[in-house]
Parts: structure tokens; C-alpha cells; sequence
């Protein structure tokens, strides 16, 4: 049987095609966190929009979050388990309309390879609870050149 570079090229294409469009992430984090709850469970917890974000990987309005224009100086924490994610001292305004920072709090997030879209992306969630908190990007500022883009409504703002 003879197989044709063709053949396997469009077959490559179509898998990608059909993991964005039905959403598959392929998963590089753990797939248990130290805080765990049932769905319901988290649910309860969370806000319905908190709930979108962080369990469902869904995406808030840009321009929407609050948090995009704190300019305290504090912490921006995980609004599932309260794990502290991002110093003030690394945000930084990109224009999207999302709290973005050049680089997370030691040990707080982790990633995964995302096919949302049809493309990969790399998305971060937290590494306690593995909620979704957004994306990051190699166009940020020095002196990283990361861009965190993070869901508002993922986290909470603790001021110094």
C-alpha cells in the first residue's frame, strides 16, 4: 500500500480542524488539583459567570472585568480556591481589555495546549484547582516578553 505525503498532510489538517471545533484540549497539567469539588459543588461556590470561566473554559467580554484597571498594589488571586496567582508589581496594560501581567507568582499557574479555536494556544489555569483562568502570549513586555491574558472574573484582588 502506498501512502501519499498529500494523504497524510490533509489528514493532520482535518484532526486539527475537528479538535478546535469540538473544543479538545490536549492536557499537559495534572488532572488532579489539591482542591477538588464536584460540579455541583463548584457551582455552589461560584458565581454563574466564575463558574463559565473557570470550570467551563469560557471567555468574559473584554473590557468587562474590573480588574482590568486596578492599579493597587496587591495580589490577584484564583476566585476558585483563593491561591495567590499574580503581584501587581507584573501587570501591565496590553489594550485587550483583559488584566494581563508579564509573569505569574512562583508555583501558582500551570498550562495546557488548547485547540479552542483551531489553532494551538497555550492556556493557563491554576495550578491548585485547575481552573481556567486565560492564555498567554510571547508578546509581551520585557522582561519576560509573556503576556498573561487572564479572565477578570477568574480571579479576585487582594490590596496590600
Amino acid at each position: 500500500m502506498t501512502i501519499h505525503r498529500r494523504a497524510v498532510i490533509g489528514s493532520a489538517g482535518l484532526c486539527v480542524l475537528a479538535g478546535g471545533a469540538f473544543g479538545l484540549r490536549v492536557l499537559a497539567a495534572p488532572t488532579r488539583y489539591e482542591v477538588s469539588y464536584s460540579e455541583a459543588e463548584w457551582r455552589k461556590r461560584l458565581t454563574p459567570q466564575q463558574f463559565a470561566v473557570l470550570r467551563k473554559a469560557a471567555t468574559e467580554r473584554a473590557y468587562t472585568s474590573p480588574l482590568d484597571k486596578e492599579k493597587r498594589a496587591g495580589t490577584f488571586i484564583c476566585a476558585g480556591c483563593g491561591l495567590p496567582l499574580y503581584s501587581s508589581k507584573t501587570k501591565f496594560e496590553s489594550g485587550t481589555g483583559w488584566p494581563s501581567f508579564w509573569r505569574p507568582l512562583p508555583n501558582a499557574v500551570a498550562t495546557s495546549t488548547d485547540w479552542k479555536i483551531g489553532v494551538p494556544r497555550t492556556e493557563v489555569h491554576c495550578r491548585r484547582c485547575g481552573g481556567h483562568l486565560g492564555h498567554v502570549f510571547d508578546d509581551g513586555p520585557r522582561p519576560t516578553g509573556k503576556r498573561y491574558c487572564m479572565n477578570g472574573v477568574a480571579m479576585k484582588f487582594v490590596p496590600a
